[in-house]
């Protein structure tokens, strides 16, 4: 019996793990394109190299600081009340790749 409820705890915590992973296009699409795409309020356009670089060189961890506490026009957390710092991390990641 403690076998099967050792397997089915794991079992669950893979699932409640996998449920939590969420698309990053998806939270893109949801929360970041409306600015992002057109550049809207000095935001820097999704897949634009050069408006990402100095952002980019201030590092990660700024980076993630500034998305969660808003910056110039960007809001707090920019639309994603509920995203994580790794989110805003593969968010930052997402939209400064060139395409």
């Amino acid at each position: 019996m403690k076998k099967l409820l050792m397997v089915l705890s794991v079992a669950a915590a893979s699932l409640s793990a996998q449920a939590e992973t969420r698309d990053i296009q998806g939270i893109y699409n949801r929360t970041c394109i409306a600015c992002h795409a057109s550049g809207a309020a000095g935001a820097p356009k999704t897949a634009d190299a050069v408006a990402w670089k100095p952002r980019l060189e201030k590092g990660m961890d700024t980076l993630v600081k500034n998305a969660k506490n808003g910056i110039g026009a960007m809001p707090p957390k920019g639309l994603c009340m509920d995203c994580t710092d790794a989110e805003f991390k593969g968010l930052i990641e997402y939209m400064s790749k060139a395409k």
